[in-house]
């Protein structure tokens, strides 16, 4: 009989997939989907990764078939699971910004809160957080659960719906208007209870969450080095303040120093220029993977 160690891990499949796959590559996890396949491969002897729906996944980790797995706190959240948090990792498909689940009518709707929804119906996928939120409003609806194209019902169908956006513009140009926000969720890495009672488990998850940490930290920051006159450092770090702790080490060349520090790249295109005028020589920007602090 084996005795291999092997970590489970689920990982989203659908809107977040493609999302997710690159963020674990940039982590040191190479994974390969085949279409025919829910068990894709990954570059790990010691990881067996299953695609379940994000939606799933918070159950299967509960219930102990997976150890571990990545989806949206909304979902952990609309299953009631009962798992172990143990990073959050925002990497929206489509921007930074993190996912709403939000209360809307019709434009043209006399609906201007949650109250004027009494006796009223709703369309969702997330029927539990409705239904929890309606309770805490103290508002009797009928909450009944969308398959897809909720907002097209909204108009025709249901007096609302309960619906996740990101910037907006799909509600907009459904003539949507939103009425109250019931949750901001991001996605999460969650743990099996007693997977993350299990030493050489926890070593492995924790593993990955440091690592996927510090991929999505370097996605927002670029490396940068350059060569400076010794005599100009305190001047340029003095009118540079984004060279936060720089390395300066000493060249060949006496009285040359090499400044090598990490920023955030939306700066890099005012930045060069000043240090141009600074006196730098030789300036070079270069993606990150990973930055781990």
């Amino acid at each position: 009989m084996s005795s291999k160690k092997i970590l489970r891990f689920g990982l989203p499949k659908g809107s977040l997939q493609e999302a997710t796959i690159q963020k674990m590559a940039k982590a040191g996890w190479n994974i390969s989907v085949n279409s025919r396949s829910y068990i894709p491969y990954v570059d790990d002897p010691e990881m067996e990764i299953r695609l379940i729906r994000a939606q799933e996944i918070s159950r299967y980790v509960e219930h102990g078939y997976l150890d571990c797995g990545i989806t949206g706190h909304d979902w952990v959240m609309e299953n009631n699971s009962d798992v172990h948090e143990v990073g959050e990792f925002l990497f929206s498909k489509a921007t930074r910004k993190p996912a709403r689940w939000v209360l809307c009518v019709p434009e043209n709707s006399p609906v201007k809160s949650v109250k004027d929804l009494q006796g009223k119906r709703i369309a969702t996928e997330v029927v539990n957080l409705t239904k929890n939120y309606l309770k805490k409003h103290r508002v009797k609806a009928d909450v009944e659960f969308s398959w897809g194209a909720t907002e097209v019902k909204a108009h025709e169908l249901v007096d609302a719906i309960v619906e996740v956006t990101e910037t907006g513009s799909s509600l907009r140009a459904n003539k949507l208007r939103i009425v109250d926000e019931l949750l901001v969720s991001t996605p999460r890495l969650i743990a099996n209870r007693s997977a993350w009672k299990d030493k050489w488990k926890r070593t492995k998850i924790e593993t990955i969450a440091l690592l996927l940490t510090g991929a999505l930290a370097a996605e927002a920051k670029v490396g940068l080095k350059m060569n400076i006159r010794e005599k100009d450092v305190p001047t340029l770090l003095k009118n540079l303040p984004s060279l936060r702790n720089p390395t300066i080490s000493n060249l060949s060349q006496r009285g040359w120093v090499a400044v090598e520090t990490i920023i955030d790249e939306h700066v890099v295109r005012e930045l060069i220029p000043a240090l141009k005028a600074a006196g730098a020589e030789g300036i070079t920007e270069y993606p990150l993977n990973k930055v781990v602090y």
